[in-house]
């Protein structure tokens, strides 16, 4: 078939996905290694034998509601391509919003930023590639997420970010103080039914769930922060959660505390004050 009778089909076989036409697309530009001008310059171009095969199984799989981001190996983020993995949560729109707000309130007289439960690197690259002046350090407990943001680092030539193996603040030297630490941990209940349902099915876990209806890593976080912080906390979570923490926030001591929406007006993330 050629490109064009190609997505045509493939289409109708992503029923279950809300973007099987964006889909198929993506997919089939990378089997064939090819920008989106080829979809309008060259639709009539038959596929060779081993990129329909090629093509037919990352299809298959997306079918079974495998994320296309693992498909693909990468996902865009803020202006960075990055890679991702299994192992690491897939980086979201949503939390471009937190970064946006963290650029658009803090200057050059930021220095040291903590990235905690950084994952693919996502949020602490994105700061790193803006504030060149800033020492951006990432931290995860999985060796695996480490190793790929150190890998996403060298990829998009980010020299001012440095990662390494921290389950939240367990590496990090009690003498060091941040002027701003920022989070994406797991805030997503253990009951919530929409970890069996989407993407979230093949994210891991760990980075997902957490216990008291997924408020027990913020608070983790909220709390031994205080050890290490002269600045901003700001922390991303569900959109229903923004009210429990800022009592939280306000209950350990920080000040000026408020919450950030997401693409969706939604409160996504949540911040505040406190100095050590």
């Amino acid at each position: 078939m050629n490109i064009k009778q190609t997505l045509q089909h493939a289409i109708t076989q992503l029923t279950e996905s809300d973007s099987a036409k964006l889909d198929a697309e993506l997919l089939l530009l990378h089997v064939l290694q090819a920008t989106r001008t080829i979809l309008f310059t060259q639709p009539e171009r038959e596929l060779t034998q081993q990129e329909q095969t090629q093509f037919d199984a990352l299809i298959a799989r997306r079918k079974l509601g495998e994320p296309v981001a693992y498909l693909l190996g990468s996902q865009g983020f803020w202006t960075l391509d990055l890679l991702v993995a299994p192992s690491t949560l897939i980086p979201r729109g949503d939390t471009e919003s937190l970064v946006e707000w963290v650029l658009e309130h803090h200057d050059a007289q930021t220095r040291n930023v903590l990235d905690l439960g950084t994952g693919t690197g996502a949020i602490a690259l994105a700061l790193a590639s803006e504030r060149p002046e800033w020492r951006v350090q990432g931290v995860d407990f999985q060796p695996d997420a480490v190793a790929l943001a150190q890998q996403n680092a060298k990829r998009n030539h980010i020299n001012n970010a440095a990662f390494m193996v921290s389950d939240w603040f367990s590496a990090i030297e009690p003498k060091i103080c941040f002027d701003l630490i920022v989070s994406n941990p797991p805030y997503i209940d253990e009951a919530d039914e929409h970890l069996s349902q989407g993407d979230v099915r093949f994210e891991p876990a760990s980075a997902l769930v957490a216990a008291e209806q997924g408020l027990a890593d913020l608070r983790k976080i909220a709390e031994d922060a205080r050890a290490f912080l002269n600045g901003y906390l700001v922390m991303e979570h569900g959109w229903q959660q923004a009210q429990d923490v800022q009592i939280m926030l306000r209950e350990l001591g920080y000040s000026q505390v408020a919450s950030g929406q997401d693409l969706g007006n939604r409160d996504r993330f949540t911040y505040g004050i406190f100095s050590k």
